[in-house]
């Protein structure tokens, strides 16, 4: 399979977004609504669960199923509102000893003026400095798009894990083709010059852990690609969890400090 045909997998309409893997993963789930600054943003689920009897907080990107909820949903484009109410539910859920799980679905973070006028930049900053400090263990799982720096703002994990067909880049292909090729049709190649699919990210430790979706991608049965899932989740908050908090933020920095290397090629 081509890098762009896992990128439409991604996008596919019918695709298991958060609040699938919320219903079929988490009980007693209690949303968390607003930044308590501005308004709330429902491009972002936010919460607090119980998974598998431990309680967790709960954050991820919601797209649209159809076009009205697309409209209300912002096509998961998120923006500073929902980062600022991603943050306030970690570190509520960091001040009460809850790890934090992270899904991971948005093509971008939201570009329009008013979102810039209220600080977007600074809000997806914040979550990345805060997020590297939390104390709780943090998993991140990219289900879906994975969208330059509105990805990343809910993205700074302990461990981050990737569905089989999911797709993590610092832009899109049909911008990057639009950049160098001064032509969006040029996205199939660009597509295979980001290195956006989860078996070649795995090869550059910029994720921990490919989890297989059923045949023919997740939108084909939810409930086996959350059972799927579930087993990779509860094994690397088991992991994260088992380590003292000075221990789990030296091996968090050590991480990220590691993300960028590169080497020339022969």
């Amino acid at each position: 399979m081509s890098a762009f045909e896992r990128v439409k997998l991604a996008r596919h309409l019918e695709r298991p977004y958060t609040l699938d893997f919320v219903e079929r993963l988490f009980e007693d789930f209690v949303e968390v609504k607003g930044d308590r600054r501005y308004a709330e943003d429902p491009a972002i689920v936010c919460g607090f669960a119980r998974y598998r009897g431990v309680p967790v907080g709960v954050v991820g990107q919601q797209k649209g199923r159809d076009a009205k909820q697309r409209r209300y949903r912002n096509f998961g484009m998120t923006k500073p509102e929902g980062y600022r109410k991603a943050l306030r539910l970690m570190q509520l859920a960091d001040k009460f000893g809850r790890p934090v799980v992270t899904f991971i679905d948005t093509q971008g973070a939201y570009p329009g003026i008013d979102a810039e006028e209220r600080g977007q930049a600074e809000a997806i900053a914040r979550n990345l400095f805060e997020m590297s400090r939390l104390k709780v263990p943090v998993v991140g799982v990219v289900i879906g798009e994975g969208g330059s720096g509105g990805a990343l703002a809910i993205g700074v994990a302990d461990q981050v894990l990737m569905l089989e067909n999911a797709v993590y880049s610092v832009i899109t292909p049909e911008g990057c083709a639009a950049i160098l090729f001064k032509d969006s049709a040029q996205a199939p190649r660009a597509a295979e010059f980001l290195r956006l699919t989860a078996p070649e990210l795995y090869r550059a430790g910029i994720v921990d852990l490919v989890v297989p979706e059923p045949s023919g991608g997740a939108q084909n049965d939810y409930d086996e690609a959350a059972r799927l899932l579930d087993a990779a989740l509860w094994e690397s908050l088991r992991q994260t969890s088992a380590l003292d908090p000075a221990e789990r933020l030296a091996k968090r920095y050590k991480k990220l400090r590691a993300l960028g290397s590169w080497d020339t090629l022969k």
